[in-house]
């Protein structure tokens, strides 16, 4: 504004300067009345002459609207107190021309004045042009000067030219220097900043406003004003003064109940770019941004877009904005949505009480809401003898009731909520009154104060403070306090969970919000202290990996940092304090939190690149590889022992195209693997395996996407036993996850005595080692090849002594069946132990059908063998307690074919049909049983149980034995068959017994060598032990033996001597000599 007459001097010059013909060259003349509205450009076009209320320009402009006039009393109430203000303003030139008439005084000007406020026609022909001008005005004092606000005409020098006329002056921008020293400028009513000027400024920090890109910061003074808006439909003097806005926004209910979907639908009637939607939260400035979530869904057309909101709660309560630009202006349209709360949204301390009135006379009650719109009125009823007042906390609001007289009966308290236009809340609160002869825990302080409570009811007290949630403790029906329960968790825990959900839900920018809530969790985690804080700490990064996901966010290098810090932390804490409790309210929540490790470690910005770090439990290494890549990628990690991983060159090379710049990111996550739950898929061996403490991920980020495709080859160091290459897979046993060695195998190092791992996919892998491995002996597998070896000849021996004598010694029925069993054992130990013996030359594993064939029929045969033992000991025992009952070959010997073949293979099928397709049926690098997925019970079971049963029969068989009545029963010949099956019997149970013993136990208990020395002797020497005790121990085979050799050989022979000198021992031991007809039968 104007201070001095040149000041004004200027701006009158100025204003000759608009409109003389050589400015109007270059302005648009509204040929037709219509203005050509046009929010972009630099001078805009806009409605001539204005009053103080109502617009009425000269026809045919009269429906049009433009800000009002400004006047002394409009300046004085926009002017700020204490101020320098900068206006922009923008003249309005109406050009007259009237034909006939050379002067137009003072007569002409009042009749213009007339007719512009009766809004006639004027007489003369009138030509109207739009002109816009930029002046900055200092206003020195408050006063606005009123030589601005008459009518000006032309000096007598331009005479000659039309009159032009200056009818109105009005305001469009209003600026002020902030404190910061820049300028804001805000626009007045009916203006605003076109859309490109609002992009390349900030706005100001200005009160709450509808107005869109209505104040704007500028660091020094340009030549910029706000425009006018476009005037609304012609007809509706109410409609005409406002802008046209070129949208319309409508939801399905304004009124949004718990778990409703909320529908908004915009339509557009002009072109519109740079859609956006927003939530303005209740009583918060800050406008959230939406984007598609697991509850936020945007749909868009030419002319409608649509946004959709499921699981409605009072989260998503609050104003809605949909922005977006038209005609070159930014628009905003809204809509307020309410939604009430729920039962479960509000919170009771305690929700239910037990009290005794001579401890405690009184109580004290809590009904706690979150802080939300709309506003709710809190009530406690009854109120007799109590007191309540409002208790504001951080996120919610408490009414608290205070009773200070103890009810005489059970009551139930109620806290009423109540909202206009909402169905009321109804909170009850149940108060149980301990009677006289009442059964009830009495008054404790374990960990917080716990009152005397009655039987079956449950005590709550408040968790301490900064921590949100109960402690409960049950007390039993018998007087006797139960286990503490408690939720407790860390308030900064649980807020930055809540705007983790909500951010997954679709509120918020993830770039801006992901690395926030990073940092802020880096630094409370650190306070965790229940179980409930550690699931929270998780769920945040789990709620963020998925976040990361969608929404493609790279995070910073102090994103990062902050990332695994956390990380670092949450390893550290104390495992049977927090992890074990953790892992019992939510088993999965080690695999949780290796998911999203694993998905936010490969979000770094590739600018970057290379980024190492590395703290106790974690460590982490990055590179960015090139176009090209000239050499295996390789890295190393200082663990113990330390580890290696390798990725060949050609397993990088299809993943570069046309350059494309592929990272690679390796994570060591100590004590990890630990944490994980005990879940093993197939061929691998539950509880009886273990991993070395540490889990490697690998990944491989090409072109923005995730390649789990690639050869990658680690280096775990020494270990014990036969390792399994094992990656975490998180798809198995229903998404909880579990161990799995598919695509992955072991090898032995060619420059080191360590175990290499090679895996055709990338994830987090490990390595799988047996808790109690047996440490591979030379030794031990030579004695093993010996004995097997040594066995097989003892077999062949005994089955040639059978070829020799078999006539001699099966005279009677027992001795019959005695030998027939030992004859079938001897054959059944006899193939077994040859399968066995060539087994390792067979390829393993279960595509291998030979190593499958011979498993199978180990399995069959050596069951086989203790099968026919079993039919031995039940054949005795039947003599035994039936000594007078005779058997009959042809009954007794199909019913121990039977048993002694029948049963076994019915045992092997099964094991093989139930164990081969869960990949538990052969053990790993060996033709035999697996010993950790349960195959082998199915084996050593039935032996133990045979074992016992054949005990059972010699501790009866001796009984019988001391009998003395027992001698006068069966004839001498059957007495002493009986005598050799329990002799037998007595020797070779206690010895397999042993030996499956052993066997069973150096599968179960950490042991040392010694006993697998015993247990491999005992096994593989069980054919020389039937030769012996079993064959060549029986009287009857000694004597068939003597006869056949002392007859047959030369008498002069080594074995004619030994025969005849075992035969005179014999006869010195008082052996019956064998009869005539006996040594005829011997000779033939």
């Amino acid at each position: 504004m104007v201070s001095s007459a040149a000041h004004l001097l200027l701006l009158a010059m100025i204003i000759l300067l608009l409109g003389s013909p050589a400015a109007r060259a270059f302005q648009p003349v509204s040929k037709t009345g219509r203005t050509q509205w046009r929010g972009d450009a630099r001078r805009l076009w806009f409605p001539l002459s204005c009053t103080d209320t109502c617009c009425q320009p000269p026809t045919p402009l009269s429906h049009r609207c433009c800000p009002p006039s400004v006047s002394m009393s409009t300046s004085a109430s926009v002017l700020a107190s204490g101020f320098t203000l900068i206006a922009t303003c923008t003249f309005v030139v109406v050009v007259i021309v009237v034909l006939g008439q050379s002067q137009m005084g003072g007569d002409s000007e009042k009749l213009l004045d007339q007719e512009s406020r009766a809004g006639a026609v004027p007489s003369a022909p009138v030509e109207s042009a739009l002109v816009s001008g930029y002046v900055r005005l200092n206003l020195s004092d408050y006063t606005w000067p009123l030589v601005l606000s008459r009518i000006r005409t032309l000096p007598a020098a331009l005479a000659s030219a039309s009159p032009r006329t200056l009818t109105g002056l009005s305001l469009t921008t209003e600026c002020s220097v902030n404190l910061e020293g820049h300028i804001d400028c805000a626009c007045l009513s009916g203006y605003q900043w076109n859309a490109t000027t609002c992009s390349h400024h900030r706005s100001c920090r200005a009160p709450h406003t509808h107005q869109p890109c209505s104040c704007l910061v500028f660091n020094h003074p340009e030549p910029e004003s706000c425009q006018l808006l476009p005037p609304g439909e012609e007809g509706d003097p109410l409609i005409s003064c406002l802008p046209a806005v070129p949208g319309n926004l409508s939801l399905n209910s304004p009124l949004q109940m718990p778990g409703d979907t909320l529908n908004l639908t915009l339509l557009i009637s002009q072109e519109a770019t740079n859609l956006s939607w927003f939530l303005r939260p209740p009583g918060s400035p800050r406008l959230v941004l939406l984007q598609p979530g697991t509850q936020v869904s945007l749909t868009s057309s030419r002319d409608q877009a649509a946004l959709s909101i499921t699981n409605m709660s009072h989260h998503w309560a609050g104003e809605y904005v949909s922005c977006f630009e038209a005609q070159g202006f930014k628009w905003n349209l809204y809509q307020v949505v309410r939604v009430p709360l729920k039962v479960t949204d509000v919170t009771r301390l305690p929700d239910q009480l037990s009290i005794s009135c001579a401890t405690s006379p009184g109580f004290q009650l809590s009904c706690c809401i979150p802080s939300t719109d709309p506003a709710y009125m809190a009530a406690w009823s009854p109120r007799e003898d109590s007191k309540a007042f409002l208790l504001n906390t951080s996120g919610s609001q408490c009414l608290m009731l205070t009773v200070r007289r103890c009810p005489a009966a059970d009551t139930t308290y109620t806290c009423d909520l109540q909202s206009q236009g909402l169905a009321p809340l109804r909170i009850p609160v149940s108060v149980t009154i301990i009677q006289d002869g009442d059964v009830t825990c009495p008054e404790d302080s374990l960990g917080v104060t716990w009152n005397v409570t009655k039987a079956g009811h449950v005590a709550q007290a408040p968790c301490p403070m900064n921590k949100r949630g109960v402690v409960k403790r049950p007390c039993g029906l018998d007087g006797v306090w139960g286990s503490i329960h408690s939720s407790c968790t860390d308030e900064r825990l649980l807020a930055l969970f809540a705007r983790a959900k909500l951010l997954r839900a679709g509120q918020g920018r993830p770039e801006a919000e992901v690395p926030l809530i990073l940092r802020e969790l880096s630094g409370v985690v650190a306070g965790a202290s229940s179980a409930s804080d550690l699931l929270v700490a998780v769920g945040i990064m789990r709620c963020l990996a998925e976040v990361t996901t969608k929404a493609r966010v790279q995070l910073a290098r102090s994103a990062m940092e902050n990332l695994l810090t956390t990380t670092d932390k949450i390893l550290d804490m104390d495992t049977s304090s927090l992890w074990t409790p953790a892992q019992a309210k939510k088993p999965r929540v080690g695999s949780t939190l290796l998911l999203a490790v694993e998905t936010l470690a490969h979000s770094l910005c590739p600018q970057d690149h290379p980024f190492t770090f590395s703290l106790p439990n974690v460590q982490l290494q990055t590179q960015l590889l090139g176009p090209t890549f000239p050499t295996d990628y390789k890295v190393s990690f200082s663990t113990r022992p330390p580890l290696q991983a390798q990725i060949p060159r050609h397993s990088l090379a299809s993943l570069n195209h046309n350059g494309t710049q592929v990272s690679i990111t390796s994570l060591v996550l100590q004590k990890l693997d630990h944490l994980l739950p005990s879940n093993y898929g197939q061929g691998l061996g539950g509880s009886l395996s273990t991993t070395p403490g540490l889990v490697l991920v690998i990944s491989i980020m090409a072109d923005g996407k995730t390649s789990t495709q690639g050869e990658v080859i680690m280096d775990f160091g020494h270990t014990k036993g036969t390792p399994h290459c094992v990656f975490w897979d998180h798809n198995l046993f229903q998404g909880k996850g579990g161990w799995s060695k598919e695509g992955c195998q072991a090898q032995a190092a060619s420059t080191s005595p360590n175990t290499q791992c090679i895996c055709q996919h990338l994830t987090a892998f490990s390595i799988l080692m047996s808790r109690h491995a047996i440490p591979e002996n030379p030794a031990l597998t030579l004695l093993s090849q010996l004995g097997l070896g040594t066995s097989i000849l003892a077999l062949l021996m005994c089955l040639g002594v059978y070829r020799l004598v078999w006539r001699v010694v099966v005279r009677n029925k027992v001795a019959y069946f005695r030998h027939a069993a030992l004859l079938n054992v001897v054959l059944c130990l006899l193939a077994a132990d040859t399968c066995f013996l060539g087994a390792p030359l067979l390829p393993p594993g279960s595509r291998s059908p030979l190593c499958l064939a011979a498993t199978f029929l180990c399995h069959f045969l050596y069951l086989a063998t203790f099968f026919w033992m079993l039919a031995q000991a039940l054949v005795l025992a039947h003599q035994l307690l039936f000594v007078f009952r005779q058997l009959s070959k042809h009954q007794v010997l199909p019913l121990m074919v039977l048993l002694g073949y029948l049963c076994p293979l019915g045992f092997a099928g099964v094991t093989l049909g139930l164990y081969l397709p869960r990949g538990q049926y052969l053990r790993e690098g060996e033709c035999w049983l697996d010993g950790k997925g349960g195959a082998v019970y199915t084996f050593v079971g039935p032996v133990l149980a045979i074992v016992g049963v054949n005990g059972l029969v010699l501790a009866m068989a001796v009984l019988k034995l001391l009998r003395p009545s027992l001698s006068e029963g069966p004839p001498t010949e059957k007495r002493q068959a009986l005598l050799g099956v329990i002799k037998a019997l007595l020797i070779l149970t206690p010895i397999f017994g042993l030996t499956w013993g052993l066997g069973l136990a150096t599968l179960l208990e950490e042991v040392s060598t010694v006993p697998h020395y015993i247990f491999t002797v005992l096994n593989t020497f069980q054919g020389v032990f039937i030769l012996l005790f079993g064959c060549l121990m029986d009287k009857k085979v000694q004597e068939a033996l003597r006869k056949r050799f002392c007859h047959t050989w030369p008498p002069n022979s080594i074995v004619s001597l030994v025969s005849c000198q075992l035969q005179i021992l014999s006869r010195s031991e008082g052996v019956p000599q064998p009869s005539p007809k006996d040594m005829g039968t011997a000779r033939s």
